[in-house]
Order: structure tokens, then C-alpha cells, then sequence
């Protein structure tokens, strides 16, 4: 159990040099929203697939995102990742806020009520 947990935090911990690497002004375009795409994926709380689906719910957790942060810390220049390091390593320090998780959910929500709300237009139409 507790190498399950060291893997998590390893996981969490690489979720976060990804996410400052990527607003890194020396990190090169790609890499970036690359690296943007997997950060907003693993560090929000809404899965693609969800996870009480059986098996594939935990798909996305276990396979697909330590693919994509392994892609992209692969991408990324040596020395970013260095300096991103230390600014994760800073940040998994502090308290998790719960506002922000809060405000997180709620972006989800409005984007998704937005996009009901086109659908149901379009489909009226």
C-alpha cells in the first residue's frame, strides 16, 4: 500500500513540474499545450471516463496520464524542468485550497451548461 501512495505522490509531484514547465516562457510551443492539456486533465476533478465505469474508469488514471507526463517531461528542456522542480516542490508545501476547487468545478459546470444550452438551440432548430 505504501508504494501505491509513493506512486501517487511521484504522479501528483510530476503533475506539477509539468504544469510550471508549460508556463515556462522557454518552453517551446508545443510542449506547452501538450503539457497544458495533461496538468488540466490530471488536476481536474472531472474524468473523461468516469470511475465507476469497471475498468476503463481508472484507465485515464493509471495509463494515460503517466504516458502523457512522461511524453511531455521528455519534450521539455532539461534546465525547465530543473526550475519547474523546484517551484513544484515549493508548492506541494503549501495547503490545498478548496476555493479553488470549488471555482474549478464551477467552470466545468458553467461550461457544460453552456454547451446544454447551445445543443438544445441546435437541435430545436
Amino acid at each position: 500500500m505504501s508504494r501505491l501512495r509513493d506512486w501517487a505522490r511521484t504522479l501528483k509531484r510530476q503533475t506539477l513540474i509539468v504544469y510550471f514547465a508549460a508556463r515556462d516562457p522557454r518552453t517551446p510551443w508545443f510542449p506547452r499545450v501538450l503539457a497544458l492539456a495533461i496538468a488540466a486533465y490530471a488536476l481536474s476533478p472531472i474524468d473523461l471516463i468516469p470511475d465507476f465505469v469497471p475498468v476503463l474508469g481508472y484507465l485515464d488514471d493509471v495509463i494515460i496520464v503517466p504516458l502523457g507526463l512522461w511524453l511531455v517531461l521528455r519534450l521539455i528542456p532539461a534546465e525547465v524542468i530543473a526550475d519547474s522542480h523546484a517551484k513544484a516542490e515549493a508548492a506541494s508545501e503549501r495547503p490545498v485550497s478548496r476555493a479553488m476547487a470549488v471555482a474549478i468545478v464551477a467552470i466545468w459546470a458553467i461550461a457544460l451548461g453552456v454547451a446544454g444550452v447551445w445543443a438544445w438551440h441546435a437541435l430545436r432548430h
